[in-house]
């Protein structure tokens, strides 16, 4: 075997243990569809909540209550419909409860929070004001576009159009940037979820100051857990934070999750035992990937990464316009640490392919996107 054909054969298995190595636990079957409807929370009229999910095939319901007992199978015929067919009530040991509204309205993706002020008042009052003022060694800013990184990363920049949760316009270019540092580890967490047939689509990246101040004045207090404070500034301003899913690369389409993007519910808590055994599958395919690159998931939102080195950034405050069509030693970025494979001829990659048919202890512990 040439120089050449060791180094494919060396990037491939590299790629295969890689997968192996994330895909701990073999992927779910998808749950019934049929049992869609049953799953989401039900309340009682003692206050107590009760969540019904899908576990290995079956429906459980779990009470929120922190004294509750083991989880409880349910049938379909514990659940009850009103007069549209939608499910609205559920009886378990002799308690009905009625089924709580998540997430957003039926045929939306997104759900959308009410501001307590007008947003566009929100917006011009945010650009007159400055940032907090900080002292310390930082680190230099250098943020790169991740879609010129890597051509799998798809973009799905929500607060580039009214699809977000306050249903207004924020950025003015569908654009995302990090810190050098989380890209290319961002590109890592790219390539090593290719053999199971997912990509990264993100949703945001850097946030200049002025939008986090907007997000956190126009939030209902209730719900500030989910926005950050503009006083100490937010990660996504610093450049080293993302909001991001997964997508199934041969489908093009968003993998489902057990929340969907910026829902300010309990389902989006990243231990949020609800939904069904596939979401939380993809979920901590999600979590367990992002976090052997170095970033960290918030408490309260799956879909949100901060990088290890997220404090030695400064707040910034440019807008995408500002930093330009292509943003500073940009072109340098890829190759020192990611691992590239020769261009090689039909015929050896076919060749290649019988040699991964006889590693079986590599492939039976890794789960291939539908």
């Amino acid at each position: 075997m040439s120089i050449q054909s060791r180094s494919i054969f060396a990037f491939i298995v590299t790629l295969l243990l890689a997968a192996a190595t994330i895909a701990q636990q073999p992927k779910p079957s998808p749950a019934p569809t049929a049992w869609r409807a049953f799953i989401g929370e039900y309340t009682g009229d003692s206050g107590d909540t009760v969540i019904v999910l899908e576990k290995d095939q079956k429906l459980y319901a779990l009470s929120k209550k922190a004294d509750a007992g083991p989880m409880r199978e349910l049938s379909d015929n514990a659940f009850y419909r009103d007069r549209y067919g939608k499910v609205s009530h559920l009886k378990s040991d002799g308690v009905i409860y009625t089924r709580k509204p998540l997430g957003p309205e039926e045929g939306a993706s997104q759900l959308k929070v009410k501001p307590v002020r007008p947003v566009r008042t929100l917006i011009k009052e945010a650009l007159q004001a400055e940032p907090p003022k900080e002292t310390g060694d930082f680190l230099p800013t250098d943020l790169v576009e991740l879609k010129k990184l890597d051509p799998a990363i798809k973009l799905d920049i929500r607060y580039a159009t009214n699809n977000n949760l306050f249903g207004t316009v924020f950025y003015s270019q569908p654009r995302a940037f990090l810190q050098r540092a989380p890209a290319e580890a961002l590109v890592r967490v790219s390539r090593k979820l290719k053999p199971l047939g997912y990509g990264l689509l993100v949703h945001d990246g850097y946030r200049p100051w002025y939008v986090t101040k907007v997000f956190w004045d126009a939030t209902p207090q209730d719900k500030k857990l989910f926005v950050a404070d503009p006083s100490k500034g937010s990660r996504h301003n610093r450049g080293a934070a993302v909001d991001l899913s997964l997508y199934n690369l041969k489908s093009g389409k968003p993998v489902e999750m057990v929340s969907t993007y910026d829902e300010t519910t309990d389902r989006a808590y990243p231990n949020y035992p609800g939904g069904t055994s596939l979401q939380r599958w993809h979920r901590d395919l999600l979590r367990s990937v992002m976090e052997a690159e170095g970033f960290t998931v918030y408490e309260a939102e799956w879909w949100h990464f901060d990088y290890k080195d997220w404090q030695r950034y400064r707040i910034g405050n440019e807008r995408f316009e500002q930093l330009g069509s292509h943003t500073r030693t940009e072109k340098k970025l890829i190759t020192a640490n990611l691992p590239r494979a020769p261009q090689r001829s039909s015929r050896f990659c076919t060749g290649m392919l019988s040699v991964l048919e006889h590693l079986p202890a590599i492939h039976k512990n890794i789960s291939y996107a539908d």
